[in-house]
């Protein structure tokens, strides 16, 4: 798989010949970065780029991903798809259109993140943890997943779950990284700002796996579609959140990689601050780049491969009507 880029600075982000050049506003000295390989570009500073080096990403096939004020995930300058396909999305309307189909999808895909909530508690729980009451609360979770659900009380389902494993947070992690509330409009302290760090991480990475199939990112079914997100990428990175986000999250915190230095206060919010945004999307992309022994394609793939296999096994149950499993971590 190709590689993703983070860049932190302030400045312009400009073509130079063949590659990109970082022009930073402190005056520093300039930073090429290689376009080779690249998978995309995660844009954390203040950088300004034109239509020249848009027009240069789109003919290598790179993404921009843009966090704005407070990290939060901006939106993405995508390139041209690699494939397109007007079977697969007139396909990929009808099964939202159809709401058998759709309610089918999204209680897969809510079946499939509490699984994988739940493969985390059971992997801390026995390690001097107590989570008992949490796997059995996942448990009766994933009981009320029915396919005759309706899309609302499926999604209140999972938001359900996702509470009770919130409460693991505090057994998993020091004291001084407390969960006592999720929150993120903005996070209000350390472990809020890392937890939507991260999940924006995987939002975006979603949005590029799916950019390499001929699905429509916009055409989703756990989460109503919306004129200004990619709703299919929030379908898809609920799915991944607790396999990268949150892992990446427990080892960091557990091994003291971040500590109160990394974040700054302002506004009323906790932000993760240069450093720590660098320790963060190091441990990342270190975890997208793990392999593990794919039990049916018979060879090691990476983590970051598996999200782009979710996209075409869903591509593929829509062409073909094979049965859509989703990902559930085995390992």
């Amino acid at each position: 798989m190709d590689r993703n880029y983070h860049v932190f600075s302030d400045g312009r982000l400009e073509r130079s010949d063949d590659t990109l050049r970082l022009v930073p506003d402190d005056g520093g000295e300039k930073q090429y970065i290689p376009i080779e390989n690249a998978e995309a570009f995660f844009l954390h500073g203040q950088i300004d780029f034109n239509t020249r080096l848009m027009s240069f990403l789109n003919d290598r096939t790179v993404a921009l991903h843009v966090f704005g004020w407070e990290d939060y995930y901006s939106g993405s300058v995508m390139p041209k798809r690699g494939q397109t396909s007007g079977k697969t999305v007139v396909n990929q309307v009808r099964a939202y259109e159809d709401s058998q189909h759709r309610r089918q999808l999204a209680a897969a895909i809510v079946r499939g993140s509490i699984h994988n909530m739940r493969t985390n508690v059971v992997y801390y729980n026995g390690r001097d943890h107590d989570l008992d009451g949490v796997i059995e609360d996942l448990e009766a979770a994933a009981e009320r997943v029915e396919e005759s659900l309706p899309v609302d009380e499926l999604l209140g389902t999972e938001a359900t779950a996702r509470k009770a494993y919130y409460r693991s947070f505090n057994e998993i992690l020091p004291s001084e990284f407390q969960l006592t509330q999720r929150e993120y409009n903005p996070p209000p302290n350390e472990i809020n700002s890392l937890i939507s760090f991260g999940n924006s991480l995987v939002y975006a990475n979603c949005v590029s796996a799916i950019r390499a199939t001929a699905l429509d990112p916009t055409i989703s079914y756990l989460h109503e579609p919306g004129e200004r997100r990619y709703s299919l990428s929030l379908d898809l990175a609920d799915l991944f959140k607790p396999v990268l986000a949150d892992r990446v999250l427990f080892r960091l915190v557990n091994r003291n990689q971040i500590s109160d230095d990394d974040f700054e206060t302002e506004l009323g919010s906790c932000l993760l601050n240069e450093s720590g945004r660098k320790t963060y999307t190091k441990a990342f992309e270190e975890t997208l780049e793990r392999t593990v022994d794919h039990p049916e394609l018979n060879r090691k793939v990476s983590y970051q491969y598996l999200m782009r296999l979710e996209a075409y096994k869903l591509k593929k149950h829509l062409l073909t009507g094979e049965k859509y499993e989703p990902f559930q971590r085995w390992w």
